[in-house]
């Protein structure tokens, strides 16, 4: 497959709602000629006729015109086009057609787009168990992804088997894409391990707190598979905000450079916390990767269908040995950043609301149920089955024991360091007198 560079592809795809063929022909049909450049020529003695004296009237206002401009600073750049954006499922669930992407899904069955449903359905509700454990006292935090389910599921079952994940610490779906049991991702937010599950089980690696930095790892690994020979490639996950980090910069120059088989699958969700992406950046974040000499594309991050078919057509170019791109799913953080932020304070209700309408599920529905692929016996069952995963959940993690306090003393240097046995054993000593004032208590 031939790709092209995001300028090519900008003057070519369809457009935001509308799908392919039919957004480029209603575009056509809509944008007005442009008016034509006047010719007629000035008379020659007109041309010849020496410039007009200056009044001293004139001097003056010409002067404050141009003191005026030099207090105002440089003109404000104007504003960038309409960025461009791949879509095979409208919010109404209806199949638009994309020359470029039909055929990374045309051979798409009924039973997987319910699987598509199903995974969707019970990542989310998954998710909304952790998110009430966290008030509940039970986690210490909780990242939701609540109305980024698309993005996940789409690009997760994109991956093959042996292909490279590397996560934040959002990517729940992707997770339940790769096969990890949803109760060890949460032992990290109880605080009883440092992760919770075997990265090589999976090749899924353990969630990256570190803001951008698991995008240098997933481009060392992937110059990695490149020396060995593998066929496989890897997926960095990362959020919008995360685009405006070093690391993330850095593994764009090193993966470009040195071709690496890795795609940079950018989760533009509008908010780095409380900081919108236009403060962030001027230009739609796919389009920075021309600079970097790759290519990069924007997907409707709530069409789990587009998704899907974007991430098969990057993995299948990075497997080809045609390098990195990045994939920009455009789509929104329906809930707060953490459980310890709160949305309210910096964004609107109208703004959450017009992004409801387009949630990634009712989406998937709507187009199952208007194409027969689902009736009312699955969505019943399905509704079983999420409440089956929300008590098992439940029950795992309060079930979860507590570490043992020493333990964090393990594993920090392979031969022992003087320092560290130093304060592990300050640190025995110090949970030793706990127990010493029990027994106290007990006597008396």
């Amino acid at each position: 497959m031939t790709v092209e560079s995001s300028a090519a592809r900008g003057t070519r795809r369809g457009g935001t709602e509308t799908g392919g063929d039919a957004g480029r022909t209603a575009r056509a049909a809509e944008s007005p000629k442009p008016a034509k450049r006047a010719t007629a020529k000035a008379p020659a003695k007109t041309a010849a006729k020496a410039p007009a004296k200056r009044t001293p009237a004139k001097a003056t206002k010409a002067a404050k015109t141009a003191k005026t401009a030099e207090q105002a600073g440089p003109a404000t750049p104007a504003a960038p086009a309409e960025p461009q954006l791949v879509q095979l499922l409208t919010p109404e669930g209806k199949r638009v057609a994309d020359a470029e992407y039909d055929p990374y899904v045309a051979d798409i069955t009924a039973e997987e787009l319910r699987g598509l449903y199903r995974d969707m359905d019970l990542t989310r509700r998954f998710d909304a168990e952790a998110t009430s454990l966290q008030r509940q006292g039970e986690l210490g935090l909780w990242a939701s992804l609540l109305g980024q389910e698309a993005a996940q599921i789409g690009s997760g079952r994109a991956t093959r088997g042996d292909d490279w994940v590397f996560p934040t610490y959002r990517e729940h779906g992707v997770a339940w894409c790769r096969g990890v049991d949803p109760v060890n991702l949460l032992g990290m937010f109880r605080g009883v391990n440092h992760g919770g599950w075997d990265p090589n089980s999976n090749n899924f690696q353990l969630y990256t707190i570190v803001i951008g930095s698991q995008t240098l790892h997933a481009t060392g690994y992937a110059m990695g598979i490149t020396k060995d020979g593998a066929d496989s490639a890897v997926i960095a996950y990362f959020g919008d905000g995360a685009s405006s980090q070093g690391d993330v910069n850095e593994a764009f120059t090193f993966s470009a450079v040195y071709n690496a088989p890795v795609v940079f699958f950018c989760q533009n969700n509008q908010w780095a916390i409380s900081e919108p992406t236009e403060k962030q950046t001027r230009v739609p974040l796919y389009q920075r990767a021309s600079g970097f000499g790759f290519p990069g594309v924007r997907v409707d991050g709530n069409d789990v269908l587009a998704c899907l078919a974007v991430t098969k057509a990057a993995l299948a170019r990075a497997r080809r040995g045609e390098g990195p791109t990045l994939v920009e799913a455009f789509t929104y953080r329906m809930g707060a950043h953490t459980t310890s932020d709160d949305p309210t304070r910096y964004r609107s209700d109208d703004e959450r609301e017009s992004w409801e309408a387009r949630d990634p599920i009712q989406r998937l529905r709507a187009h199952l149920e208007a194409e027969g692929h689902a009736d009312e016996a699955f969505f019943a069952e399905l509704e079983e089955e999420s409440e089956a995963l929300g008590r098992r959940v439940r029950e795992a993690v309060r079930a979860m024991p507590d570490p043992d306090p020493m333990a964090m003393f393990e594993h920090t240097y392979a031969d022992g360091h003087a320092l560290v046995d130093e304060e592990r054993a300050e640190f025995a000593a110090y949970q030793a007198s706990f127990e010493d004032a029990d027994v106290t208590g007990k006597a008396n």
